[in-house]
C-alpha cells in the first residue's frame, strides 16, 4: 500500500511526511494546486479514506515540505500501550466549533491540550490545562493522573490536527472517564470554521506545526517570549549547530547576535568547518 502511494503522489508532484500502519494513515503533506483535485479523486478512489476530511493550512508560505517521504510504521502516533484490551476505535465524542465553543463555555468543563510543550508554548485555548510534556507517550498517562479525581466531568480534548485525540479520548475511555470530547480536526479546522462562520476566536497565539513553516498564526496575539532575552516572539527556531538541533524560540536580534544558535558554545561549533563539526 506503501508503494502505490508513493508511485502516485510522487507523479502529482506531492510532498510531504505520510505515515502508514494497521491502525490508520496520518498525512501531512503539500500538493501543487494544480494537481489538487487529482489527489482528492485518488483519495476517494481508495475505499478506506473516500469522504476523509482534509485539514487545509490557515497560512501558507510555499515552503512546507520539500520531499516525498511516506513510511510504515506499527503506529500512527507512538503510545506506549501494549494492553489488549485498549480498543483505539472507541472514541469520544466530536465537536465542530460552534459546539466546541459552546461547551468550553461551561465551568465544569475540563479542557486539555494533547500536545507537547512547546506547542502549547506559542498558542493554546482559553482556560485549557497545558501539561509539561515532551512527547504524547509521556502525555497519556500523566493527563489521566492528573485528572483522575474528575472522571465524572466533561472532558475536552485538542490537538493540531485531531490525530492525537483520536487516540487520547479513546485512552481517556479507558481509564474510565465518562464523557470525553475532542476538537475535530483539531486547531486547524477549528481556525477555518471560526472565519467561514464569523465564530468567536478562543485561541490564543499561533499553531505549531511539524514542518518548514513551524507554525500559523490562528490569532493576532503573541503569548510567547524568546527564550535568549524574554522579549515578545513566538517564532521557533532549530539550534544550527546540527548536533544539538534544539528547537527553541528566538527573536530577530538574538537571531542575528547568536547566529541562529542556542548557545555561545553552539555558535562556536556552528562556526567550526563541517569536517570538524563532524569529528566533534
Amino acid at each position: 500500500f506503501r508503494d502505490q502511494l508513493y508511485i502516485r503522489w510522487n507523479e502529482l508532484g506531492v510532498l510531504g511526511r505520510i505515515y502508514v500502519a494497521d491502525e490508520g494513515i496520518n498525512a501531512q503533506l503539500s500538493v501543487p494546486t494544480e494537481n489538487l483535485e487529482a489527489f482528492k479523486a485518488h483519495l476517494e478512489s481508495i475505499d478506506f479514506l473516500a469522504g476523509n476530511r482534509l485539514n487545509i493550512a490557515v497560512e501558507d508560505d510555499g515552503k512546507s515540505f520539500f520531499k516525498l517521504a511516506i513510511k510504515v510504521r506499527k503506529k500512527i502516533v507512538a503510545d506506549g500501550i501494549n494492553d489488549p484490551e485498549f480498543d483505539v476505535t472507541n472514541i469520544g465524542t466530536h465537536l465542530k466549533a460552534e459546539a466546541f465553543n459552546a461547551l468550553t463555555d461551561r465551568d465544569d468543563v475540563v479542557i486539555v491540550d494533547f500536545r507537547n510543550h512547546y506547542e502549547s508554548e506559542v498558542g493554546h485555548f482559553e482556560k485549557a490545562i497545558l501539561p509539561d510534556v515532551v512527547s504524547f507517550r509521556e502525555q497519556l498517562p500523566k493527563v489521566a493522573e492528573a485528572l483522575k479525581d474528575q472522571k465524572d466531568k466533561p472532558i475536552v480534548m485538542y490537538c493540531t490536527g485531531g490525530i492525537r485525540c483520536e487516540k487520547a479520548s479513546a485512552y481517556m475511555k479507558y481509564k474510565g472517564f465518562k464523557e470525553v470530547y475532542q476538537l475535530e480536526g483539531g486547531i486547524i479546522h477549528y481556525a477555518n470554521q471560526v472565519k467561514e462562520q464569523g465564530l468567536k476566536n478562543k485561541f490564543h497565539g499561533k499553531n505549531f506545526v511539524f514542518d518548514e513553516r513551524l507554525g500559523e498564526s490562528i490569532s493576532s496575539e503573541v503569548i510567547a517570549h524568546c527564550h535568549q532575552c524574554g522579549a515578545l516572539c513566538d517564532t521557533h527556531t532549530n539550534c544550527a549547530n546540527v548536533a544539538c538541533n534544539l528547537l527553541f524560540i528566538q527573536c530577530p536580534e538574538c537571531k542575528a547576535k547568536m547566529q541562529n544558535c542556542c548557545s555561545d558554545e553552539c555558535a562556536h561549533i556552528a562556526a567550526l568547518p563541517e569536517e570538524e563539526q563532524k569529528a566533534l
